[in-house]
């Protein structure tokens, strides 16, 4: 729905909004937001709410530190867990005191992407992302265990499934948010859920993702649990992914569609999958951004970690849904649902422009289950693997012109430092593990 400023101001009186959320998001991915009173509502869409950008993840220096916010009109929302004092929210561009967008914020720099894809003839790029979370029980101060919610397993329900009434009021609650769900379930693992959204232009779908983290996680709370988008949380269990379904339009047309093709698949279509492919492991930092993250990469899990596609089968990291027409998309199952969704989605869609501009062949598909293939088959195949950690993942991504491109020199700085960190903080640690192993044996 598009608002104007008129729109805003006059539905805040109505519904007797007294608090306005002015968010917007980190370099890491976390939603930010200064709360400010209805009172104060025509500064905000008038974009004169300044803050301190210095103390922002991966923002600028405390000399350099004034940021104003400009409200997106369109992403106007109540909260409608708050019946009394109501609260809503805007979310934000962010902006330099001289007037020109800030070139670290993830959503500007999905707006820059989407603009290549503009000047290329392409109208939209939609996303269908699928978000997998985990429910873990809270103790008594409301902080989360290591007990799961249920033990129940792929489209089980109640009562195996313990957490469907939880699953179920956070879907209640998205749709009075104005998200068109099209399907909840529980996931393979113990614990694990999946609600399905239908699909936007990828800043819109990004906007939901953030969104959609922070329904599922206040909902959770309210049933006594904590909500997590961790990638793994659990050793021997599957991992929570994020599929990202994509297709590129032309006005109404999809540019991924050809009826003549053996499999209904467009030039275009090929192109942007074989970019994908070029470029998975340099994007791979982005869209599995936490040592974490490469922990759901490994074979046995359902998890993709091997650089190949096919029109069916789920162990590369493309796989084509049956789903024909208007419907057609590519689906890349890689990312996690921890990366940054304005910075993940401008790298699969950067990716995939590369490949349409240098008109990349794309390799055959691999209908075979690659997980039981041994190395020297997928060698004689030619399938790479994705990086095995995130250390591996900053060096593919800092030598990927196309994808440092694509994030702006201020973001790969800073993303590439603060993972740098991440890195050393993790391979300096005394983990429990090798206390285990090695504390009696030497």
């Amino acid at each position: 729905m598009s608002y104007t400023k008129e729109d805003i101001l006059r539905i805040s009186k109505e519904e007797n909004v007294r608090f306005v959320r002015l968010q917007f998001t980190d370099l890491l991915g976390a939603i930010k937001n200064v709360e400010i009173p209805v009172s104060q509502l025509t500064k905000a869409l008038d974009n004169k709410m300044m803050f301190d950008g210095s103390s922002i993840e991966g923002y600028v220096r405390i000399e350099e530190s004034d940021m104003y916010l400009y409200p997106d009109l369109d992403s106007w929302l109540i909260f409608p867990w708050v019946s009394d004092n109501r609260v809503a929210r805007l979310i934000c561009d962010v902006y330099l005191p001289d007037g020109n967008p800030f070139p670290g914020d993830p959503r500007g720099i999905l707006k820059r992407n989407l603009r290549e894809a503009e000047e290329m003839g392409f109208t939209s790029f939609n996303v269908g992302p699928e978000p997998e979370f985990f429910l873990f029980k809270t103790d008594e101060k409301g902080n989360p265990t290591n007990e799961l919610n249920d033990q129940g397993g792929y489209f089980d329900l109640a009562p195996t499934d313990l957490g469907e009434n939880c699953r179920r009021d956070i879907v209640i609650t998205l749709e009075e948010m104005g998200f068109e769900i099209e399907a909840s379930h529980h996931e393979v693992a113990p614990g694990q859920h999946e609600i399905d959204f239908k699909y936007a232009d990828a800043l819109k779908a990004a906007d939901q993702i953030q969104t959609f983290k922070l329904v599922v996680k206040t909902i959770a709370r309210q049933h006594g649990l904590h909500a997590t988008f961790m990638p793994k949380p659990l050793f021997g269990m599957n991992g929570s992914g994020m599929h990202c379904n994509q297709s590129l339009f032309r006005g109404n047309e999809n540019a991924f569609v050809d009826e003549s093709d053996e499999l209904g698949l467009s030039k275009t279509a090929r192109h942007f999958m074989a970019g994908t492919l070029k470029h998975a492991r340099a994007f791979a930092a982005i869209t599995n951004p936490t040592v974490n993250s490469y922990k759901r990469l490994v074979p046995g899990y359902e998890a993709p970690c091997y650089v190949a596609w096919s029109a069916s089968n789920r162990s590369p990291m493309i796989r084509i849904p049956a789903s024909r027409g208007l419907s057609t998309r590519v689906e890349v199952r890689n990312p996690d649902p921890a990366a940054n969704p304005y910075l993940a989605l401008a790298v699969l869609l950067k990716a995939g422009l590369d490949g349409i501009k240098r008109e990349l062949s794309l390799p055959a598909p691999i209908d075979r289950n690659i997980y039981i293939m041994s190395e020297e088959e997928r060698v004689e195949e030619g399938i790479p693997s994705l990086p095995a950690d995130l250390k591996e993942a900053l060096n593919e991504l800092i030598r990927s012109e196309v994808i440092c491109d694509a994030l702006g020199d201020h973001a790969l700085a800073h993303f590439y430092e603060l993972k740098e960190i991440e890195w050393d903080m993790y391979r300096t640690q005394v983990h429990q593990w090798e206390r285990d192993q090695y504390i009696t044996l030497y």
